[in-house]
């Protein structure tokens, strides 16, 4: 059994992750403070450590420098309360260091409790200070990890999947997620049902054999053969004719394809995962999809949120596609925490796509001799406004959940930078950020108020 020291001042979220620490099987032990932290250092042996960032007494930095200067061989895991404040702490820690974010659910502290501490650092370090779910999803929402919750149930059945969601949400990418933590053994195979002319659908979908029509020259196999043991993406499913709906019915009833001048069935074996950026009533509407279609391929439907609607993914995404345009072109391109920002307040309807091109374009006109990108004026584009009537929808849902939502901190670490100075760094942010309302900037922090209080007495009396 796992022994494991949670150090946490704030009461109600200990007693909810000695719940989840004691329901994974492991015997867990609480301190609120450094120096209960270091009694129980000094008398027990932990596997692992969770150590909150502020505390009553100084901050958890400290009593990491203790326990990396004891040689206390536990592996220790710091929890923050906003993901900006986890990302200003890993440029000051080792890669050994791990980090979670509250609020914290039990598949978090499952993966960090009980995956090799070998694994973590090489995962941080690929990242970066952002972790690739499942491989290729970026994201700590909380849209994202319910959404990831759903990935991890659906890919250990067979069960088709059909992903909703507005252009350039990252549908293929959760397709991928998919095929990635299912247990698949084939391949994951794509095709775009709304770029196929009309007079090849059949032949991409099933195949042919050689001379079955004009210009088949050698014999094909269609995409449902090649997914085989795989996973099978179809990509705006409801631009496909419907007229050509009921072969991918029979093919989804009969698990099996006849391809284009062919006599003989052909047994298939894949997942189907569809995707559409209709919204429901439009497909139920439109008479766009067939109604028996659309039971068979949604049996586990996913709504993928918008970039809008998750705004505490942007830093990360956009240090994503910042870190692979310099890796692609060996530089260290930067960018400073104002244009951070303005991608942040922008709705960005064209979703991650949109702003994975704003970053490109911002990269190709980078300041060479700062070293620093360079964006336009204004993000928007023709094709990527929303109507006003919708701007003013989107301001108002935003006004409604302001308190609920973190802001996005941004912090410059320069070498010599103190603990004491970062932490009164990312106080003060966040005071200024929450228009000095003292009880959710300490939400926001993962402190209690009286900690707050404190550390806010002390930088007053300090002057």
């Amino acid at each position: 059994m796992k022994s494991v020291l949670l150090i946490d001042d704030d009461l109600e979220f200990t007693e909810l992750a000695c719940k989840i620490i004691e329901y994974l099987d492991c015997e867990v032990y609480s301190a609120a403070s450094i120096k209960e932290a270091k009694q129980w250092l000094a008398s027990h042996k932990f596997d692992h450590i969770l150590l909150d960032f502020m505390l009553p007494d100084g901050s958890g930095l400290h009593l990491l420098d203790y326990i990396q200067s004891a040689n206390i061989p536990s592996s220790v895991t710091m929890i923050t309360g906003h993901p900006s404040v986890k990302n200003a702490i890993a440029e000051i820690c080792d890669d050994s260091i791990a980090y979670l974010t509250k609020p914290i659910d039990a598949d978090d502290l499952k993966g960090i409790l009980f995956t090799p501490p070998n694994k973590q650092a090489s995962s941080k370090e690929e990242s970066k200070g952002y972790t690739h779910h499942f491989g290729c999803l970026i994201g700590e929402s909380k849209a994202m990890k319910d959404m990831y919750l759903m990935i991890e149930r659906v890919a250990k059945t067979d069960a088709n999947v059909m992903l909703l969601g507005e252009s350039g949400v990252g549908k293929e990418m959760v397709a991928q997620a998919i095929h990635n933590a299912s247990n698949a053994t084939g391949d994951r195979v794509s095709i775009n049902c709304g770029a196929i002319p009309k007079d090849l659908i059949g032949s991409e979908l099933f195949g042919h054999e050689k001379g079955a029509f004009t210009g088949a020259n050698a014999q094909k196999q269609g995409v449902f053969e090649l997914a085989k043991n795989g996973t099978l993406f179809l990509d705006e499913l409801t631009e496909m004719p419907l007229d050509m709906q009921p072969n991918l019915l029979r093919v989804l009833e009969t698990q099996t394809v006849t391809r284009v001048g062919a006599t003989k069935s052909i047994p298939i074996n894949c997942r189907v995962v569809s995707a559409t950026n209709r919204c429901i009533e439009e497909i139920a509407q439109g008479k766009v999809l067939r109604e028996d279609i659309y039971f068979r391929l949604a049996v586990f439907p996913i709504t993928i949120a918008p970039l809008r609607e998750r705004k505490d993914d942007i830093p990360l995404l956009a240090r994503h596609f910042l870190d692979e345009l310099n890796q692609q072109y060996n530089s260290n391109v930067t960018m400073n925490d104002a244009d951070m920002d303005r991608l942040v307040t922008h709705d960005w309807p064209g979703n991650i796509r949109e702003l994975k091109h704003t970053i490109h374009r911002a990269y190709i006109m980078a300041d060479l001799k700062r070293k620093i990108l360079v964006f336009p004026d204004s993000f928007d584009s023709p094709f990527s406004k929303h109507s006003s009537a919708t701007s003013v929808a989107h301001h108002a849902t935003d006004n409604a959940t302001q308190q609920d939502a973190h802001p996005i901190i941004n912090t410059n670490i320069k070498v010599g930078t103190t603990i004491e100075a970062l932490e009164k760094e990312l106080i003060y942010k966040t005071l200024e950020s929450v228009d000095g309302n003292k009880t959710n900037a300490a939400k926001i922090l993962g402190i209690s108020t009286k900690t707050l209080y404190n550390r806010l007495n002390t930088y007053e009396s300090s002057h």
